[in-house]
């Protein structure tokens, strides 16, 4: 497996893993199914921002999964932190694929001086959940109810990493700011 930064080239197999999450999980609380050019359109769109999008292939180039970041909320003041989204093809879930883009996003954002990572997750994803706690992010409170989707209500947790110590004046402003 090879981790690289995502193209255009690689925005049909990241479609394909998006939209199987939209059809059939609660990964992503979407509806909306994408095309090949929405998700070229998203992956520049992301890196124009400065924010990474990953892609896990496997040695034929095919995509085995993808994460990425970008901001946490619009306001200056949560400028070095971020929320990011792992995604991992159906069938290959528990591999290690997730694992390493995680690793991935993990050393990319603290070379950006990102301070705090977020990951919002289905209360009941507990995979997705295991995971994270591995990598040290702690769970910081569920929101009861605030999605929809398969006509039922949803629980959103949330986890926190935080990926530094230094003090806010010093630290790197170079993404999302």
């Amino acid at each position: 497996m090879q981790i690289l930064d995502a193209t255009a080239q690689h925005a049909d197999g990241i479609a394909a893993i998006y939209n199987h999450a939209v059809e059939h999980t609660t990964a992503i609380w979407n509806e909306r199914l994408v095309d090949t050019a929405d998700r070229a359109e998203w992956v520049a769109a992301r890196q124009t921002d400065g924010f990474p999008v990953l892609v896990a292939l496997e040695e034929d180039g095919a995509v085995l999964g993808y994460a990425t970041y970008g901001p946490w909320r619009p306001h200056d003041g949560y400028r070095h932190t971020v929320e990011h989204s792992v995604y991992v093809r159906e069938g290959l879930r528990g591999r290690g694929t997730g694992s390493a883009l995680l690793t991935a996003l993990l050393e990319r954002a603290r070379a950006q001086g990102i301070h705090v990572m977020i990951a919002g997750i289905d209360a009941e994803n507990e995979g997705s959940v295991r995971l994270h706690e591995r990598f040290g992010f702690t769970r910081v409170g569920v929101l009861p109810q605030v999605g929809t989707k398969f006509g039922r209500w949803l629980d959103l947790a949330f986890l926190q990493l935080v990926l530094d110590q230094d003090e806010p004046g010093r630290r790197s402003t170079s993404a999302g700011s």
